[in-house]
Parts: C-alpha cells; structure tokens; sequence
C-alpha cells in the first residue's frame, strides 16, 4: 500500500487497537505502531492506489460524506499472504453501499485504485502487522481473539500517502467531503 482512502475510528476503538498494537510488539511481532514514525492511525482504508492525488479525490467526493457515521462491528482477525495480520469488520449493507457509492464517484473522475478494493472484491480490514513471523501467526491470532469484538465509529477520513508522508490539510469548504491528512495535527473528527 503507497496512498490510501482512509476511514478513522473513535478515540475507544482507536485506544484499543493502539493496546493490541503494544501486546503484538511485547509478543515479538511488529505491529502498526512502528511504522511513520509512531504516526500510523488505526483506520479501515476504502481504496487504495500507488498515488492519490488528494486533490482529485477531494473534487470525485464533492458532496459525499467520506466519513460517514458509520457504527463498525469487528468481530474477527485474519490473515492475507503475505503475514499481514488485521481484525474485521463485519461487512453491513452500509458499509459495503458506503465503500460502492464512495468507488462509483472515484471511478466516474477517472481515479484508478488497486482492483482488490473494488466493490466485490474488498475485504474491509484494519491492519495491525505487515509482517508477522511465521511461527508467531497462532499466538498472534489469540492475541487478537482477546480484544474482540470490538465496537467502533467511524469519526474522519483522509488521503493519506505514506510513502511519502505528504500531509494534505483539510477542505474548509462545507460542500466538500470530510477529508484530512494521516498527520495526528491534521486530523478533525467529521462534522
């Protein structure tokens, strides 16, 4: 992942993953909390591409709330190839009619993202390891089991590019979606 369509949770569930994110690192598996410095946020990314220009994305989404309201329920962990370890999200009719409204603007602006995001194809995840050591995947699965589940809405969004940790500070303008930077000074709850 290089830049992304992000969707943030509320300060509870945010703390909470943080927490996971600690007891991961104690067991000896590097979570999220390492990287960008000690500045990832936990979120649940809505579409990702090599580049977003937050501009461009900013003008598909005029009028959208991006960061719906939106109450997440995460009621499982899972694994993709590659020993990347995330909790899920059960995928609601509005989650999932938020995600394809949200690509269906993105697509009509010419804004291309990775195919495995795309509606039918997403699996909605919050990640909390890249790189999980193979013999620790069994105990860092139960670690998770421990949190779960785990309740969380969604309170802001933003294009975050974390290749190259651009910040991208906030529209002003009410007619715009609700849209802010993976910087923690950046970043606003929705309205």
């Amino acid at each position: 992942m290089v830049a992304a369509l992000e969707l943030y949770l509320d300060t509870d569930a945010t703390r909470r993953i943080r927490v996971l994110w600690d007891l991961l690192e104690s067991d000896g598996v590097p979570s999220m909390r390492s990287l960008l410095a000690q500045r990832h946020r936990p979120h649940v990314s809505l579409a990702v591409a090599p580049r977003l220009d937050p501009h461009r994305v900013a003008e598909a989404l005029a009028g959208t709330v991006v960061a719906a309201p939106l109450r997440l329920e995460f009621q499982h962990a899972g694994q993709f190839v590659g020993r990347v370890l995330w909790l899920g999200p059960a995928p609601t009719p509005e989650l999932l009619a938020h995600h394809a409204a949200v690509h269906e603007r993105l697509a009509r602006a010419g804004v291309e993202v990775v195919e495995h995001y795309r509606p039918g194809r997403w699996v909605p995840h919050c990640t909390l390891s890249m790189r999980v050591p193979n013999p620790l995947m069994g105990a860092a699965v139960r670690r998770c089991l421990e949190v779960l589940p785990l309740t969380a809405t969604v309170v802001g969004a933003a294009v975050a590019d974390h290749a190259r940790d651009t910040p991208t500070p906030c529209p002003d303008s009410p007619s715009t979606p609700v849209i802010h930077t993976s910087s923690p000074t950046w970043c606003h709850p929705a309205p």
